[in-house]
């Protein structure tokens, strides 16, 4: 049996986070619980003080398919180079020039968004097309594929 997942990030802004990656992955904050209009109203009726309102967000696939990602406040900031990173899809079914060019252009479009470039890696066929690493504003490695 397949099991749901979720994708946990320990960082030190889990708003800010939550933000970078719903734009890069065309996600949405999710919805406070039912009653509530927004996450503030709802931490202030569960009593939660104003300092730990951004000790966790989340994010989720608006169509449902995807996983949800968690991020959770930690008191320590990042060592060393992920051993797990996404890898964001972003050129599928291009090859060569053309899927460069929509890796750049979206490598762009994140920069703007708080994400950091590291380097590109140019195809080199047959088996990789050739891929952009990336960093989001907390340092986690990414790829765009």
């Amino acid at each position: 049996m397949a099991r749901d997942i979720q994708i946990t990030f320990d960082c030190a802004d889990p708003a800010g986070l939550s933000a970078f990656w719903a734009e890069a992955l065309g996600y949405r904050l999710q919805d406070p619980p039912p009653g509530f209009e927004s996450w503030k109203e709802a931490l202030e009726a569960l009593g939660v003080p104003p300092e730990r309102h951004n000790d966790a967000s989340a994010v989720t696939d608006p169509e449902g398919s995807g996983p949800r990602l968690f991020f959770q406040k930690v008191p320590e900031g990042k060592q060393v180079k992920n051993r797990v990173h996404l890898d964001v899809r972003a050129a599928p079914g291009l090859e060569g020039d053309a899927r460069m060019a929509a890796l750049e252009a979206e490598a762009e479009r994140l920069i703007a968004h708080g994400g950091t470039r590291i380097r590109r890696h140019e195809p080199a066929p047959p088996l990789d097309f050739g891929h952009i690493m990336m960093a989001d504003p907390e340092g986690n490695e990414f790829c765009l594929d």
